[in-house]
């Protein structure tokens, strides 16, 4: 994927803005920590490794903001600007980790100038969005062992080079086995309301070249009911100790029927989406967005004013319902408590 979701040139955050996609090829410039939050918080970025690296330079831009002021008063501010970037975005814990990892980074250089913590934060940023690149690679090697040649794929939401530094994480699993040569199909959902799978990820699939199909979400379960579909593959947001997995709403509706069907059920994500301090689906906070999003499209006005609206950004996926889990360090099985708390010793 030629596309750089994120880039840091002269002091200045470079995403594009995938809010205009696929009509427009925007680029959204953000200068200080407040703009960072900003293109988290209303999804000019999207995707939880994507929404982690933007984060991790958040921090650092936040710290050039106050680069100049006392030392204590760095640290104080600081502290308070880093709960505002964790909180941008409740569910994706990829977001949470990349600002702790920035934490660890100022209280490691606590005693050096500031003007060193600055650099150091800039440089941690710069290797997690490097890392993500082949952490990305390896989800895909690893997931392109669990596809057959001409499978046929259904996927949801976007978890692509636009939801992360690059190649992505779901749509790499459907990329490697792609470039492998396994004359895969893929069937996208469009999914409602924000249409990241029509706008964003049939933009990838063209832009690759890969065989695929865009569908309205409604019409999955036919097709898996009628066998068309071999596997489903999916990103995450937050994946509990457990195995519960949370990502963008809808899922768990086809984690359902797939179990129904006897069809594999599997989350791409790296290990920086588990969340190893919670135990299950129950302890993951669900963002709810605005009614606008359910009530109108590109500002148009589809249903009434009055209209009551539930609109969660995101639901939970039980563990009972996932196939594998695939990672950059290899495939996860159930029982999920076993082979995740597995990963925390290494």
């Amino acid at each position: 994927m030629k596309i750089k979701t994120v880039d840091f040139i002269n002091e200045e955050m470079i995403l594009i803005d995938q809010r205009k996609l696929p009509v427009e090829k925007v680029f959204f410039k953000t200068k200080n920590y407040k703009e960072g939050i900003f293109a988290i918080s209303d999804m000019i970025v999207r995707g939880a490794p994507a929404i982690g690296i933007v984060g991790a330079y958040t921090v650092y831009l936040a710290a050039k903001e106050f680069e100049n002021i006392d030392k204590n008063d760095f640290f104080y501010k600081m502290n308070l600007a880093c709960k505002e970037i964790s909180k941008a975005r409740p569910t994706a814990v990829n977001l949470m980790w990349a600002v702790k990892e920035q934490k660890k980074i100022i209280k490691k250089y606590e005693n050096q100038d500031i003007s060193f913590i600055c650099k150091k934060l800039l440089e941690n940023a710069n290797e997690i969005k490097k890392e993500d690149i082949k952490i990305n690679k390896n989800i895909g090697n690893y997931g392109n062992e669990l596809i057959d040649k001409n499978a046929t794929i259904l996927t949801h939401c976007n978890a692509g080079a636009l939801a992360t530094a690059g190649y992505g994480t779901a749509i790499g699993v459907i990329r490697s086995a792609h470039l492998s040569g396994k004359n895969i199909k893929v069937f996208a959902d469009e999914t409602r309301p924000r249409l990241q799978g029509a706008r964003l990820t049939a933009f990838e699939l063209v832009e690759e070249g890969i065989p695929a199909t865009l569908i309205s979400d409604s019409v999955a379960a036919t097709l898996i009911r009628d066998k068309k579909i071999d596997l489903i593959v999916v990103g995450a947001d937050r994946i509990a100790s457990n195995g519960d997995t949370a990502n963008k709403i809808g899922t768990y509706m086809l984690s359902e029927i797939a179990k129904k069907f006897e069809i594999p059920m599997y989350i791409a994500a790296p290990i920086s989406t588990i969340d190893f301090d919670i135990k299950n689906g129950k302890e993951i906070i669900i963002e709810e967005r605005d009614k606008s999003e359910i009530t109108h499209i590109k500002g148009v006005q589809i249903a009434p004013k009055e209209i009551d609206v539930y609109n969660p950004a995101f639901d939970v996926t039980p563990a009972e319902n996932i196939t594998a889990i695939i990672t950059e360090k290899g495939i996860l099985y159930p029982p999920f408590e076993e082979s995740i708390s597995k990963l925390m010793k290494k």
